[in-house]
C-alpha cells in the first residue's frame, strides 16, 4: 500500500475512492443486527462472505497482473476477469448479493428510523412488528416506499454506475468516520478507559479514514453530494420534529395541574358531575394534563367519573393479561378520580371498543375491592401526585376477584304530556339501555365506602363511556426570533399534519369522542 501510493502520488491518490468500494458492503451485514444475533454473524463472515471475498480480489488481482495491456476498447473490470463459460452464472449471483446487500440496508434502515421515533427525534411512522419472539424484526411501509422513490430517482438520474459508485462511496466512508468518532465516546464512558486511549484510537483509525474521506470529497460534484443532500434534507427534518415534539412536553410539564388545585375545587371539583365516565386520554403517567384544567375552565361540566387513561408500549412480544393494567386514585377516594397506564407489547393486538371498556372498568372494580382490603389504601397522602398504582389484570385473569355482566335491557321513553305539547305529540321512543352488574366475591368482605364507590362505577357504566381526547396546537409565542417562528409555526406544524396520529387515536370509537382543542404557546 505504501509503495503504491509513493509511485503513484496524486494519482494514487485519486484513486482511493475507488479502492473504497471493494469494501462498500461488507459492512451491510451489521445492519441485520436486528435479525440475527453477533455470534451467527461472526460465523458467517468468518466462514463464508470473508473467503469469498479474498478469493474474488485475488482472481481479479492475478488476471490483472498478466493483463496489462489490452488491444480491446473496454474497460478493465470485474466481468472481464471471468471466464466466459461461467459469465452468466456469475451475473446471477452479483444480482443476488446485490438483492440481499439491498435488503440488509433497508432492515437497518428501519431499525434506525424505529429508534429515533422512539427517542422523539423523527416523526410518527406505522411500525409492523414481523415476529413474535425478536423485536428488531419490523417493517415500516413509509420508508419502504421513500426507499424505493430514491432508488429509481438516483438510477434514473444518474444512468452511469460511475457516479452512483462516487455517492455510495462517499457515504459509506462518512458513515465509517462518524462510527469511530463516536467509538471514542463508547470507550471513554462505556468502556471506562482512559481518554488517552480513546485519542490514539480515533487518531489511528480516524486517519486512515480521513485519506480516504478526502479522496472520496473530491467526486463530490460528479455524484457524491447525493448523500450529503439527502442527509441534510432528513437532518433538517429530524431537528425540526425533535424541537418541536421537545417544546410541547416541556409545555405540559410546565403547565400539568397540581393535586392542591384539584383539592381546592372540592369532591365535586366546583363543576356539575354529570352521570357517565370520562376517559381523558393523556401522555403523562404523573400529575393533571393542561387540557383538563382547559375545559373545565371554559365548559364547568365532568362526568361522575374521571379516568386518566395513558396507554404505553413496552419493548415486549407480549404482555401477561394479569399485568394489563395499573390502576390508582388521584385525590381522595369521594372524587371519584383514577389514573389507569394500559401497558401493550409490540405484538399485542389492541382490543374492540367494547371488550376494551369492559376490562377497563373491571380492572377499576377490581382495583376498589383489592384497595378497601388494604393492598392500596385509600388514606394515603392526598397531597401527592404520584399516588401508588396496582397492578390489576383484565377480567379473565381474576377469575376469583369481581366479575361484570353487561346485558341491553329495552326502556321506553314517553314523550312529554304538558299543555304546550299536546297538539304535536311524538311518537314512543323506544331506547335500548344498558344494565350493569358486578360479581363480588364473598370473600373477603369490603368496606361500605368502597361498595359505595363501586355502585356508582356501576351507574356511570351504565350511563356511558366519553373519550377526551386532547389536541393541542403548538405555536411560537410572542417575542419569538424568526427562525423560531418558521420552525414551529410551519416546520413542526407541516409534520404534525402529515404524520400519523397516535395509535390510541385510531380505535377509539367517533360517536362517543370529544376533542378538546388548546394552543401552546411554546
Amino acid at each position: 500500500m505504501y509503495k503504491f501510493v509513493k509511485k503513484t502520488q496524486k494519482g494514487g491518490w485519486m484513486s482511493l475512492g475507488g479502492i473504497l468500494l471493494c469494501i462498500t458492503g461488507s459492512e451491510a451485514m451489521f445492519a441485520d443486527l436486528g435479525h440475527f444475533s453477533q455470534l451467527s454473524i461472526k460465523i458467517a463472515f468468518t466462514s463464508l462472505v470473508y473467503p469469498s471475498l479474498i478469493l474474488a480480489y485475488m482472481g481479479q488481482a492475478a488476471y490483472l497482473s498478466q493483463h496489462h495491456v489490452l488491444d480491446n476498447d473496454y474497460r478493465i473490470g470485474f466481468y472481464v476477469s471471468v471466464p466466459e463459460k461461467l459469465r452468466w452464472p456469475v451475473l446471477v449471483i452479483a444480482i443476488l448479493a446485490a438483492v440481499v446487500g439491498s435488503q440488509a440496508i433497508i432492515t437497518g434502515t428501519f431499525s434506525i428510523i424505529k429508534q429515533c421515533s422512539a427517542l422523539g427525534c423523527f416523526p410518527r411512522v406505522k411500525i409492523v412488528h414481523t415476529s413474535s419472539k425478536i423485536h428488531g424484526q419490523i417493517y415500516i411501509p413509509e420508508i419502504n416506499w421513500i426507499l424505493m422513490i430514491l432508488c429509481l430517482a438516483v438510477t434514473i438520474g444518474f444512468r452511469d454506475t460511475k457516479r452512483m459508485g462516487n455517492a455510495s462511496g462517499l457515504a459509506v466512508i462518512t458513515v465509517m468516520l462518524v462510527t469511530t468518532c463516536l467509538m471514542s465516546l463508547v470507550i471513554v464512558l462505556c468502556w471506562q478507559k482512559s481518554v488517552f486511549f480513546a485519542i490514539c484510537f480515533v487518531f489511528f483509525f480516524g486517519t486512515i479514514e480521513a485519506l480516504y474521506f478526502s479522496a472520496s470529497l473530491i467526486k463530490f460534484l460528479e455524484g457524491a453530494w447525493v448523500p450529503i443532500a439527502l442527509a441534510f434534507i432528513f437532518l433538517i427534518v429530524m431537528c425540526v420534529w425533535h424541537y418541536g415534539t421537545l417544546k410541547k412536553y416541556e409545555f405540559d410539564l410546565q403547565n400539568k395541574v397540581s393535586i392542591n388545585w384539584l383539592l381546592s375545587l372540592g369532591p365535586s371539583l366546583g363543576i356539575v358531575r354529570v352521570r357517565g365516565i370520562g376517559l381523558i386520554h393523556t401522555e403523562l403517567v404523573s400529575g393533571i394534563p393542561a387540557i383538563f384544567s382547559h375545559f373545565v375552565t371554559n365548559l364547568p361540566a365532568f362526568h361522575q367519573v374521571l379516568v386518566f387513561l395513558c396507554i404505553k408500549s413496552v419493548p415486549v412480544p407480549h404482555v401477561r393479561p394479569e399485568e394489563r393494567f395499573l390502576v390508582g386514585h388521584i385525590g381522595p377516594r369521594q372524587y371519584r378520580i383514577y389514573r389507569c397506564i394500559v401497558r401493550y407489547g409490540y405484538r399485542d393486538v389492541h382490543k374492540d371498543d367494547m371488550e376494551f371498556e369492559k376490562d377497563l372498568v373491571c380492572s377499576i372494580a377490581e382495583f376498589i375491592r383489592s384497595g378497601s382490603v388494604g393492598i392500596n389504601g385509600a388514606n394515603e397522602d392526598p397531597y401527592k401526585d404520584d399516588d401508588k398504582m396496582t397492578v390489576v389484570g383484565t377480567c379473565s385473569s381474576h377469575t376469583e376477584g369481581i366479575q361484570m355482566s353487561e346485558d341491553d335491557v329495552i326502556v321506553n321513553i314517553d314523550s312529554p304530556g304538558t299543555s304546550e305539547l299536546r297538539e304535536i305529540q311524538s311518537p314512543t321512543v323506544i331506547k335500548p339501555k344498558k344494565r350493569v352488574r358486578f360479581v363480588v366475591p364473598e370473600s373477603p368482605k369490603i368496606d361500605r365506602e368502597a361498595m359505595k364507590e363501586l355502585q356508582e362505577l356501576m351507574e356511570a357504566r351504565e350511563a356511558g363511556i366519553a373519550y377526551i381526547l386532547g389536541h393541542s396546537y403548538v405555536k411560537a409565542k410572542q417575542g419569538s426570533s424568526a427562525l423560531k417562528k418558521l420552525v414551529i409555526n410551519y416546520g413542526y406544524e407541516f409534520l404534525r399534519r402529515n404524520t400519523r396520529v397516535p395509535s390510541y387515536a385510531l380505535s377509539v370509537p367517533h360517536a362517543s369522542t370529544l376533542e378538546v382543542g388548546m394552543i401552546y404557546h411554546v
